[in-house]
């Protein structure tokens, strides 16, 4: 396993699915985002996570949107996958494409639905880390599995030499302290969190990874800027504008769908989103076109 910490240092997109007008992967759409965000120069892609609807795609969808990815832009960007599913058996599965098809590292939710024991969550990062040799990243979001990830846990996985960084999507920024803490310099910490990009970066993140990043990959590229200039309160101004608009983003009954709305008004028609997820009803779009402005607006007082 080749793996340098600075490569999956930077901006990581977590990568919308792209559907057609029957709400079927396009692979036409997914390039054409792809090359959207390559061309802001952000670092990577995180590619079927929440943000991509992995959980509401089969396996072969899942395979067919990496695959358009990585014929556009693998080369040029780093592209983390997500193989997170129910079943242990669908996450090996995808994990093994993901490394066939040239993706750079995985990463990976513990099970779902099933309450289940410390011990199977190891067993299930275990397998998956076992039938790849790309290096690992722990997914921690309890407020989607329910699971919180444990001191005890994290000890045990960081004796696996694969296991090289933590997307931490908890709402704690302490939780990003404890866990460099135990890691130590060589783990690599991604913030989950949008809202507190800054703050997770002040409490020793490496990186950022994040949903509505996609909308506005501008902003989260010169906050960063600002961040890693020691420009602190001129990082803290734009996060302040990014968090504005989450706010606005949240008010809709799916933050994805609402993304997808202002992409469409950014010239990137990646679909909408699929049920149970919901797409923006059409009395709303004024408000999707509020928030584009707002966007826009932003980006030309912060970026120009």
């Amino acid at each position: 396993m080749k793996f340098n910490k600075d490569d999956l240092k930077g901006i990581f997109i977590a990568f919308y699915a792209c559907f057609d007008k029957d709400n079927n992967i396009s692979e036409e759409a997914t390039k054409k985002l792809a090359r959207f965000y390559a061309e802001k120069g952000v670092k990577g892609l995180y590619v079927g996570g929440s943000s991509g609807e992995g959980f509401l795609l089969t396996v072969e969808e899942r395979k067919k949107m990496l695959e358009a990815v990585m014929a556009e832009v693998g080369s040029e960007l780093k592209i983390i996958v997500h193989v997170g599913a129910a079943a242990t058996k669908d996450s090996v599965e995808l994990s093994k494409h993901a490394e066939k098809v040239g993706a750079h590292a995985l990463s990976a939710v513990p099970n779902v639905y099933y309450k289940i024991p410390e011990r199977s969550i190891e067993l299930h990062w275990k397998n998956i880390m076992d039938s790849a040799d790309l290096p690992f990243i722990i997914y921690n979001i309890p407020q989607t599995t329910g699971y919180d990830l444990s001191t005890n846990l994290l000890k045990k996985m960081l004796s696996y030499p694969k296991v090289v960084g933590i997307k931490n999507s908890s709402m704690a920024t302490y939780d990003i302290q404890r866990f460099k803490a135990l890691g130590g310099e060589d783990l690599l910490v991604f913030n989950g969190p949008d809202e507190q990009f800054i703050s997770g970066r002040i409490m020793g993140a490496d990186a950022g990874i994040g949903g509505t990043y996609g909308v506005m990959p501008e902003l989260f590229l010169k906050a960063e800027e600002h961040f890693s200039k020691g420009e602190i309160k001129k990082a803290q101004e734009v996060q302040y504008a990014i968090n504005e608009i989450i706010g606005e983003l949240l008010s809709f009954p799916s933050l994805y769908g609402a993304a997808k709305e202002v992409l469409k008004l950014r010239g990137i028609d990646i679909g909408t989103t699929r049920l149970p997820l919901e797409p923006v009803d059409i009395e709303d779009l004024p408000k999707v076109k509020a928030v584009y402005e707002k966007i826009i607006n932003a980006i030309d007082k912060f970026c120009s």
